[in-house]
């Protein structure tokens, strides 16, 4: 192939690919950058609690979502858009008036490093900002079997009691 022709393919598939850039800006979804308002928060074991876990969680798990410039450009506001919507239905620090079925899994998360999600670099913790977090969680949020929003643990301590 001689230089004229490779020049010929590659501004075809530089042309190719600004078109396709383009053409996904155009698909609706990934730009519903909404923040419901703030119904109730979990009673934190401490401020510091709070404070790691709006760095390290806040943005996909409240309704307290920093939205980023690059959350509008397709095809990254796809993912975050789906980190938002699926990490505000399985926690939800801002809505703890309602069942948070799998806040009991938040500290296990961070101690197994699945969350926060490595392609999040802002979220990062050093290791000492993990332990601190891991004990937070699970003094707030307690562990297998104790991770319920604040009306389940009040009906199960009436119910005890």
């Amino acid at each position: 192939m001689e230089e004229a022709d490779v020049n010929e393919v590659v501004r075809w598939v530089v042309i190719g690919v600004v078109v396709l850039v383009v053409a996904v800006q155009l698909v609706p979804y990934g730009r519903a950058h909404t923040n419901p308002p703030v119904r109730r928060e979990p009673v934190w074991d401490a401020p510091q609690t709070r404070e790691l876990a709006v760095r390290a969680c806040f943005d996909c798990h409240s309704n307290q979502t920093v939205w980023p410039w690059y959350s509008n450009i397709a095809p990254i506001s796809w993912l975050v858009q789906r980190d938002v919507d699926e990490g505000r239905r399985k926690t939800n620090f801002s809505e703890w008036d309602r069942p948070q079925k799998e806040a009991h899994e938040s500290a296990k998360t961070v101690r197994k490093a699945t969350m926060p999600p490595w392609y999040y670099p802002w979220a990062k913790l050093s290791p000492a900002e993990r332990q601190t977090l891991i004990r937070g969680l699970e003094a707030t949020l307690g562990t297998k079997g104790q991770g319920q929003g604040e009306e389940e643990q009040k009906e199960e301590q009436e119910n005890r009691g």
